[in-house]
């Protein structure tokens, strides 16, 4: 029987959508519309008398809980849809951990570490355990600890090592993670390792299966250990787990990510139903044939074909270029060429590359042709320097045990505390084992310590308190204003930037953060800058830059940036043996996962696609002949070479491209 909810539906997308009790694996390809299809079955659920509370949706970013929020809302009442639970793996963490965190020895008002905040607790942690930056890089270090966590390894375990490298990671690890727990701080992993933490106490697993009767998982195959389990023990009792996915997008295992998960669901719920989306609305009938041949060659996934509704369309473009310097002209000329005579947008066109430094040569040329593009992953307002200097100041208020935030703004403006000062406090703290701040308080008590860096850092901590002292009886907004005010930042912003043009642009970040803060307190009753701190830490991942949202703009992005985008034309740049598949994974032997970044990669087009690939290409300082990727040999269902081409058999570059032309000419392409 068709309802409101499974009105314009597929066949398969309504058979999600009424199957509610009991396991349910949604594997839904790209474009098969499986954001429609979980907002209507958790209406079709409430619909269905299930009691909106009882309801748990979780994915993975704040723009996809926000947009699921919305749509949920225009399907049913107001008041059900309120009463729902859908938001982040990490924003569900923090809610049950305000709430019961004292149940495992972490205090409720624990504070939530950034990234930045990380990388700067583990360097304190390499050097108060002697380990050089030079033969340990902290953001690599960051990265491994982070990866460690998410598949809950300890660091015992690597201390245990017989590897001595991997044993001074668990060393840091093990610094760092107490470092943290002393100023009361949890960094994104330990958001979710906490939660598992909690639910092994057998009566808040209980509580919490109570609670929640109906979970909802968006984006399946990124699970990482700790979320899996999170979902396991919640749903393992009832089993009404519906999760959405398609692992052949499953593209952050460097992260984390455990595509293990989504292949084994039927496994850890038997009997599970399974309902594969297939029909794709976004992409013509050429494009997903590529899609389709690339990805057929994965041997561990979920066997499945797209099918487009859309028709034939054009012929996916290959193109052999002598360089990068000829294949960013190319494209840039080509895209110029598309908006005079086809009228395309710009926001309709995006170049995709594989790395970070591959843009640069398409910078150029747009640049001189005069076109308006946009960087996807460029600096965050979040990673401006007066948005994270303000910001610290914010944290130390709320938190005083923030050390991080303190070495971040101690001299910022200046205040006559130099670097060398400051080592000499955190050698104090780290031999007599006492927080920086007590450290500065106590600083008459070490001779080491310049008595003039002291008197400035302690003025600080004075103002800090006093201002401590104002939460209660201020309002957010002008609590921030106060904040500002009194460190003088408005000066350190004057000192910094002379010119006056840039100088107001700068400030325009401080006056946002103020706006920032009125809106949440404003949409927020029982707002504080403790809501406020928590609310701008968990959208700062999913900040898009606002100045380029709906401008005629190009997109330029990594490939792992566009998963979850759509794009009328697409270029997709660099499809070489050693960029995609990128080196490392062919050293690793993890080429599945690149295969599957190059099937996002394609299945991001709607009408139109172009793939290039160069003879040459400048690596570290030299030129070296570079072939194809085996991904383009795969799109046109012809077999790779199994032993890599190399400049003495430029047949084989040549006849992929040939293959290509051969066959536009002898299509014609129906108009998309």
């Amino acid at each position: 029987m068709v309802s409101k909810f499974t009105a314009g539906l597929n066949a398969e997308q309504s058979r999600a959508v009424v199957t509610t009790e009991g396991p349910l694996l949604v594997l839904a390809g790209a474009g098969t519309g499986k954001t429609r299809v979980i907002t209507h079955r958790i209406g079709h659920m409430l619909a269905q008398g299930v009691p909106a509370r009882h309801v748990l949706a979780m994915t993975f970013t704040n723009k996809a809980a926000g947009e699921m929020k919305e749509r949920i809302a225009g399907l049913v009442a107001r008041q059900a849809a309120a009463e729902l639970t859908v938001g982040t793996f990490h924003a569900f963490c923090v809610k049950a951990l305000r709430q019961y965190a004292d149940r495992i020895g972490i205090r409720r008002d624990f504070a939530i570490c950034d990234g930045d905040d990380q990388l700067l607790a583990i360097k304190q942690a390499q050097r108060e355990l002697q380990i050089p930056e030079t033969t340990m890089q902290p953001r690599m270090c960051q990265s491994r600890v982070s990866l460690l966590k998410n598949r809950l390894v300890a660091p015992e375990a690597c201390l245990d090592s017989d590897d001595a490298w991997e044993v001074d990671i668990g060393r840091v690890y093990e610094r760092y993670d107490k470092s943290l727990r002393v100023r009361g701080m949890l960094d994104f992993d330990d958001l979710l390792l906490s939660l598992v933490r909690l639910l092994q106490d057998k009566a808040m697993l209980q509580t919490f299966r109570e609670r929640y009767r109906y979970l909802c998982v968006d984006e399946y195959q990124d699970t990482n250990g700790p979320q899996y389990e999170i979902v396991r023990s919640i749903g393992g009792a009832h089993r009404n787990v519906c999760v959405v996915g398609d692992d052949d997008q499953s593209i952050y295992g460097w992260r984390g990510a455990d595509i293990s998960k989504i292949l084994n669901f039927e496994k850890d719920f038997p009997n599970a139903t399974v309902v594969r989306l297939e029909t794709n609305y976004r992409s013509t009938v050429e494009i997903l044939n590529g899609a389709n041949a690339v990805i057929r060659n994965n041997p561990a996934r979920h066997a499945k074909t797209l099918r487009s509704a859309l028709g034939n369309g054009q012929a996916i473009s290959i193109r052999k270029l002598r360089d990068e310097t000829q294949e960013a002209q190319f494209v840039v000329e080509e895209i110029v060429k598309r908006v005079r005579e086809h009228q395309t947008p710009l926001r309709d066109l995006a170049i995709l590359f594989r790395t970070a430094v591959q843009p640069r040569a398409f910078e150029l040329q747009l640049r001189q042709f005069g076109v308006p593009y946009v960087l996807v992953g460029g600096m965050s307002f979040f990673d401006r320097k007066e948005v994270r200097d303000v910001l610290a100041y914010l944290k130390l208020v709320a938190n005083p045990a923030d050390e991080l935030s303190l070495l971040r703004v101690i001299n910022t403006p200046p205040r006559g505390i130099g670097d060398t000062s400051i080592e000499k406090f955190l050698a104090v703290a780290a031999a007599q084992g006492l927080p920086l701040a007590d450290v500065i308080q106590r600083s008459e008590a070490f001779p080491a310590i310049p008595a003039t860096a002291a008197a400035a850092a302690n003025r600080l901590l004075a103002t800090l308190a006093t201002l401590r002292g104002l939460q209660d009886g201020k309002d957010l907004v002008t609590l921030v204003r106060e904040v500002v005010a009194a460190v003088s930042y408005a000066e350190e912003v004057q000192r910094c930037y002379p010119d006056p043009v840039m100088r107001a642009k700068r400030w325009e970040g401080v006056s946002e953060l103020m706006n920032m803060a009125e809106v949440h307190a404003r949409q927020r009753k029982d707002a504080t800058l403790g809501t406020f701190l928590e609310d701008v830490t968990l959208n700062a991942n999913d900040q898009e830059d606002a100045d380029s949202q709906g401008e005629n703009k190009l997109t330029l992005m990594t490939l792992h940036s566009a998963k979850g985008l759509e794009f009328g034309e697409v270029y997709l740049v660099g499809m070489e043996e050693g960029l995609l598949p990128h080196a490392k994974s062919l050293e690793d032997g993890n080429v599945e996962e690149e295969r599957r970044l190059a099937y996002v990669g394609i299945t991001r087009a709607k009408q139109r696609l172009t793939l290039t690939f160069v003879e040459s290409r400048a690596r570290y300082g030299q030129r070296v002949a570079v072939v194809p990727s085996r991904f383009v040999y795969e799109v046109q269902g012809l077999q790779a070479p199994t032993a890599s081409p190399t400049r003495s058999k430029p047949v084989a570059v040549a006849k992929v491209a040939a293959k290509a032309t051969k066959r536009r000419k002898a299509k014609t392409p129906t108009k998309p």
